[in-house]
């Protein structure tokens, strides 16, 4: 079972869900990154999605596109920020998800990074513009090692759709609640518990939701649906305004 798997299961007995914060690496440092990454499991974190920079980061909102810009000028690369993980396991075994793009990883080389990826420290792997269709080796290299592949699903996925996603999904599914970018607004209602439950009569694994969940009452909504509730935009905004990001992770821990 990996970490991912076991932070589901331990919370499933406590009767709480999962909080999972993104935050962009090396905005505005990898230093910082690497200190974020601390507090946000101090103020109740259960697993960390840590964003990769991608110069054409389609699924994210100008929230996140600007932080990826600002991290490339800083010159953070793949290969940097799996050397961040490597320095954060020294202090921390918080399961921390990357999320990144096809192309970083193709050029890197597939099987060389997800070998690199899981002895760093890497735990599972969002990847937005590779869908299952045409993961099958990306998948079977991640089996090899270990490594949690998580897949996105929308409000308009088909049945089929949600069946190829649960099957090539391991740690998570992750629920895409708006169809649109990140930050965009959110509606948490009768439609969003109808398309949880669909997914849920499809598969036993963990649903976590994400995207257009700006603060601690939108995250109890979604809560209540879900088993995971994903946060970004708004951190990466408080971190880019040179805020602190404690108080909102404890609040929103709280409403989760």
């Amino acid at each position: 079972m990996s970490r991912i798997e076991q932070t589901f299961r331990d919370l499933k007995k406590k009767g709480r869900k999962a909080l999972i914060p993104y935050i962009m690496a090396g905005d505005p440092s990898l230093d910082a990154t690497k200190k974020f990454v601390i507090d946000l499991e101090r103020a109740g974190a259960d697993i960390i999605e840590l964003g990769v920079p991608f110069s054409d980061p389609l699924a994210d909102g100008p929230t996140i596109q600007r932080a990826s810009e600002r991290a490339l000028q800083h010159g953070t690369t793949l290969k940097k920020v799996l050397a961040l993980v490597k320095e954060i396991r020294r202090q921390s075994e918080i399961p921390l998800i990357l999320m990144t793009y096809y192309n970083p990883v193709f050029k890197y080389g597939t099987g060389a990074f997800v070998k690199k990826a899981v002895s760093a420290g890497v735990d599972g792997m969002i990847i937005p513009d590779l869908i299952p269709d045409e993961a099958e080796d990306f998948i079977r290299l991640a089996r090899q090692h270990r490594l949690d592949t998580i897949f996105l699903l929308a409000p308009t996925s088909t049945r089929e759709r949600i069946s190829r996603v649960a099957k090539a999904s391991t740690g998570f599914i992750y629920y895409v609640s708006i169809t649109g970018i990140t930050g965009a607004k959110l509606s948490v209602g009768k439609s969003m518990k109808n398309r949880l439950d669909s997914i849920k009569s499809v598969t036993k694994k963990p649903v976590a939701a994400g995207f257009g969940i700006s603060n601690p009452e939108e995250a109890s909504k979604v809560a209540k649906l879900a088993d995971g509730v994903i946060i970004g935009s708004a951190i990466v905004k408080l971190i880019s305004q040179g805020k602190s990001i404690k108080n909102f992770i404890k609040a929103v821990r709280k409403a989760v």
